[in-house]
């Protein structure tokens, strides 16, 4: 019995493969009933092409149509077509419609169970209760699990902080079909519509930046605000209410190597900045990937050294690229040739895509 601890993108893709190929997969998920987290609000045209291969469409769900980027720094603004269509959509509304397409195939959901540690192959649970299931696939996205939590890559981590809210008019108008990317020192701030009429704001900023602020959200996007005015103006007239926040993103991690009872995917197998928009991307892929592993008796360590050599490009790229953005200085001349050479943004944003995991001894089926 394959055991998969987290119904996310990443464990509900694993699931629903596994299914099709006639396994019994279990997924145990901590929340009780389908919540909305902070990360993965914006689905990538990958991202959409890899959620119909789990035969779930995200526009049937009430999906906000996407297809330009725009970026501001400081006095600078540029804008880009998007390669193809993307989606604002919850991560409540997603999750729920991949674990539902999951118990459509068969997959058993047990709910409200957390998991307190992974000692070798053995997962213990909060209750005191454990098993040790035939193959374990740790999809437990940005939460860690004592026992195989991923190491620090950073002395100054970043913080991410979300804001969903009703969208006023004048908000809606501006933003239209475009996701809004503004940086400033230290971080970047997302902005986009979602379904129903709601927009999401992120922030990524560096933990420095946000313990000088007392650790504050709202003080934090007051002080963002005042450097931006274009971010101010967007959010003037709506009621943002609070934010939810996670510390400690280890943003350019990947596993590069494995252990002999764990497949790791979505954030567990690689974290890659959110300033690109491809997390659900990545967690859809390597779950699928792993599937397809277990599926075809490839163990945990070729799995994972495979998937980590085919995602460090895209990994690197956008590692590189987060780290121009929090620079506004140096951002300014790249967007200054990107409106001259918008092809070259093009072939970034593919350039930041997550791969279709082939692992060692795979032919992966579309």
């Amino acid at each position: 019995m394959p055991l998969i601890v987290g119904g996310g993108p990443a464990g509900a893709a694993a699931a629903i493969r596994l299914a099709q190929a006639g396994m019994a997969p279990v997924i145990v998920e901590r929340t009780a009933v389908a919540a909305d987290v902070l990360c993965g609000g914006f689905l990538s045209w990958n991202s959409v092409e890899l959620l119909h291969r789990c035969h779930v469409d995200p526009q049937r769900l009430g999906g906000h149509a996407i297809r330009r980027a725009r970026i501001f720094a400081g006095k600078r603004i540029v804008e880009l077509a998007l390669p193809a269509t993307a989606m604002g959509l919850s991560r409540r509304r997603l999750d729920a419609a991949l674990l539902h397409r999951a118990e459509q195939a068969g997959v058993q959901i047990r709910r409200g169970i957390a998991v307190r540690a992974i000692e070798g192959g053995i997962v213990r649970y909060a209750d005191g209760t454990s098993e040790t299931p035939d193959c374990l696939i740790l999809a437990s996205g940005k939460q860690d699990v004592r026992g195989a939590a991923r190491p620090a890559v950073s002395d100054d981590p970043a913080v991410g902080l979300r804001w969903r809210f009703r969208a006023s008019e004048r908000l809606v108008q501006m933003l239209d079909d475009a996701i809004e990317l503004h940086l400033f020192r230290q971080g970047y701030a997302g902005l986009l519509m979602q379904e129903d009429g709601a927009a999401n704001l992120c922030l990524a900023v560096r933990q420095s930046a946000f313990s000088g602020v007392g650790r504050r959200p709202d003080a934090m996007l007051a002080a963002i605000m005042a450097d931006i005015p274009g971010l101010s103006e967007r959010l003037a007239c709506s009621s943002i209410g609070k934010a939810q926040a996670i510390a400690n993103i280890p943003y350019g991690w990947r596993a590069r190597g494995g252990t002999d009872h764990l497949y790791r995917v979505g954030d567990q197998a690689a974290v890659i900045p959110s300033l690109v928009g491809e997390g659900v991307g990545i967690a859809l892929a390597t779950g699928i990937a792993a599937a397809d592993a277990i599926i075809a008796g490839v163990a945990p360590q070729p799995y994972q050294a495979a998937g980590s050599r085919q995602i460090a490009l895209p990994i690197g790229f956008a590692t590189l690229l987060w780290s121009l953005a929090e620079r506004p200085a140096l951002a300014g001349p790249v967007l200054a040739l990107l409106a001259t050479l918008p092809s070259v943004g093009s072939l970034a944003m593919r350039m930041t895509r997550a791969p279709m995991f082939r692992p060692v001894g795979i032919q992966v089926q579309p």
